[in-house]
């Protein structure tokens, strides 16, 4: 494992919980929601932010519902996997419009 992700692993160990499970998960359902509406204005006018945001709904209200927590479903991925995708799933999003090709358009900065 690289000196910065250890020191960074370090960090967030000694981190305070800030917010319950159960407010994360409630951050995690309103983030999903946020994202499907996001594809549902973008498919119009720019189809492949649209795929994008509905892409990172997808990917987020599985996760979500997968988790083994107050609000989800499954029961598959505990927490700390979860916190983990997490991190995996802001970067994918972050990342997409360069991936989907519309990096110098307007709708880029909902993904960041």
């Amino acid at each position: 494992m690289p000196v910065l992700q250890k020191g960074v692993a370090a960090l967030a160990n000694k981190m305070p919980k800030v917010i319950t499970p159960k407010a994360h998960g409630i951050i995690d359902y309103a983030s999903v929601g946020t994202f499907a509406l996001l594809a549902g204005l973008f498919w119009g006018r720019n189809r492949r932010a649209g795929i994008a945001a509905a892409i990172c709904a997808g990917a987020q209200l599985t996760t979500v519902i997968l988790t083994d927590r107050p609000i989800g479903l499954a029961g598959v991925i505990d927490v700390p996997t979860h916190v983990k995708i997490d991190f995996g799933l802001a970067a994918t999003a972050s990342s997409m419009p360069n991936l989907m090709g519309f990096d110098d358009e307007s709708e880029a900065k909902w993904f960041r």
